[in-house]
C-alpha cells in the first residue's frame, strides 16, 4: 500500500525528522498516518494545516479518541501535531502555532541522544584514506562534531564562511554558521575540524569535483560537493555519516543530530559555561540547552565529591 500523500509542508516536515532527528522509518510511517488523518479531517473543514486553530487540533484529537484510539497512540498524534506546527512556524511557513496553549500537548522534554566520546573518536577515525570523497567525509564530521552544527547549516556552508579559516588565532579558527531565521553566528574551529578542512580544501580534494560547467547557481561557492560537482544536501549529509557509522555498529544511535548533541554534552561534561554553549548551538533560549545539564546521577555524584568542600570523607573530617 502507497504511503499517504501529505501538503509539502507535511512532506518537509518529515524529510527533516528523517535527515536532522534521525528518527527509524518505523516511526516515520506511524507519523505519516498521523498527519494524513490530520490533514484529512481539516480538508473536511475547509482548512490546512497553514491555517489551523486551536479548535481543529482539539476537534481532531477529540475524534481520535471517539474513533477508540489507545489513549498512547492519541498522545503520539497530539506529539506529531504539535511537532509540525512548530516546524511550520519556525521554516516561516505559518504565522502561528494552534498547539501553543492546548491542554494536554505538552511538548515533551526529552533529554537529548549522545554518543561517548570514545565513540566519537571511532567514528572519525574510521574515515581513512586521501581520495576526494574521504577528504570530503572527514571534514564533514569533524566540523559537525567541533561545531555542533546543524546538519542544514553545514552544507549550507559557502566557501566565503571559512574566511577566518585561513589564518586562525592559537590555532582555532572560525566558521560562520547560518541557523535558522537566517541568523549568523561565528562558531570556533578546533585545530583537528581545521585540519580536516585544510585538506579536503587543498589539492587532491574538493577541487578534484569541481565539474567544468556548474549545473546550478551556487554550488560554486559551496564547501561540501557530492561526486556530481553539486552541493552536497541534508540527504547526502545523513548517507555519508550513516556508511561510516554501519561498520562501527553505531547506524541505529548516530544521526547529525545526535553528533551536535555530544558536541554540547561532552563541552558541559568538560567544564563549558552553559551560555558559551547556547550561543554555539544557536539555541534562542537557554532552557533548551539546559537540556543538557540533566547529567546521570553517578556523573553528578563524582562531580560533587570532586568539588565541594566537604564532600570527601577525609576532607569533612579535618576540622
Amino acid at each position: 500500500m502507497p504511503a499517504a500523500p501529505l501538503s509539502p509542508g507535511g512532506e518537509e516536515y518529515l524529510s527533516w525528522l528523517a535527515v536532522e532527528r534521525g528518527r527509524a522509518a518505523n516511526t516515520l510511517a506511524a507519523y505519516r498516518q498521523d498527519l494524513a488523518a490530520y490533514e484529512a479531517d481539516l480538508a473536511e473543514r475547509g482548512r490546512s494545516t497553514l491555517d489551523a486553530g486551536p479548535q481543529d487540533v482539539e476537534a481532531f484529537l477529540a475524534r481520535r479518541r471517539r474513533e477508540g484510539q489507545r489513549p498512547a497512540s492519541v498522545a503520539r498524534a497530539a506529539s506529531v501535531l504539535r511537532g509540525l506546527h512548530r516546524f511550520l512556524l519556525d521554516e516561516g511557513l505559518a504565522a502561528g502555532d494552534p498547539t501553543g496553549d492546548l491542554d494536554g500537548i505538552r511538548a515533551v522534554r526529552r533529554l537529548p541522544k549522545a554518543i561517548g566520546e570514545d565513540e566519537v573518536a571511532r567514528l572519525l577515525d574510521s574515515v581513512v584514506g586521501h581520495t576526494p570523497l574521504a577528504r570530503r567525509d572527514r571534514a564533514l564530521l569533524e566540523l559537525l562534531y567541533a561545531t555542533g552544527a546543524r546538519v542544514s547549516e553545514a552544507v549550507g556552508l559557502d566557501l566565503a564562511d571559512l574566511a577566518d579559516l585561513v589564518a586562525p588565532r592559537d590555532g582555532v579558527g572560525l566558521v560562520r554558521l547560518y541557523g535558522k531565521g537566517s541568523k549568523e553566528r561565528l562558531v570556533p574551529l578546533g585545530r583537528a575540524a581545521a585540519a580536516a578542512l585544510a585538506e579536503w580544501l587543498g589539492a587532491g580534494g574538493r577541487p578534484e569535483l569541481v565539474p567544468e560547467r556548474w549545473r546550478r547557481r551556487g554550488d560554486a561557492e559551496a564547501v561540501f560537493l557530492n561526486s556530481r560537482g553539486g552541493r552536497l544536501t541534508r540527504q547526502g549529509a545523513f548517507e555519508v555519516l550513516r556508511r561510516h557509522a554501519v561498520g562501527l555498529g553505531l547506524a541505529e544511535r548516530v544521526s547529525p543530530h545526535v553528533l551536535r548533541h555530544s558536541c554540547a554534552t561532552h563541552m558541559l561534561a568538560h567544564g563549558a559555561d552553559i551560555r558559551v554553549v547556547q550561543e554555539l548551538l544557536g539555541h534562542v533560549s537557554i532552557a533548551t540547552t539546559q537540556l543538557y545539564t540533566k547529567v546521570s546521577a553517578d556523573h553528578l555524584r563524582s562531580a560533587y565529591e570532586a568539588a565541594h568542600p566537604r564532600a570527601g570523607t577525609e576532607r569533612s573530617a579535618a576540622v
